[in-house]
């Protein structure tokens, strides 16, 4: 499932509770890879990345993102209302 990955990577580190891993019943790296989908769907969403871009930060191909897209009925296509009147007045 992993995708190509980018020349430079930064990483982050974000502090949780041990008892978060416990909880979850999942391993660091887990966690590691649901913090990742997540904040690309979130970016997705609000339309700040493309979906390859979202794919390739949540380090999946981009049919699983999609499918993670559709799991969470988040529309895999998205227009804004511009983009709208252009397909429009091309038909």
């Amino acid at each position: 499932m992993s995708r190509r990955s980018s020349s430079r990577v930064t990483h982050v580190s974000v502090p949780l509770p041990d008892e978060v891993f416990e909880t979850l019943r999942r391993s660091v790296e887990e966690v590691a890879a649901d913090v990742r989908l997540a904040a690309a769907l979130e970016w997705y969403r609000r339309g700040m990345i493309s979906q390859g871009r979202a794919a390739e930060v949540a380090g999946v191909t981009r049919a699983d993102f999609i499918n993670a897209l559709a799991a969470r009925q988040i529309p895999a296509v998205q227009l804004d209302p511009e983009d709208l009147d252009s397909e429009r007045g091309d038909a």
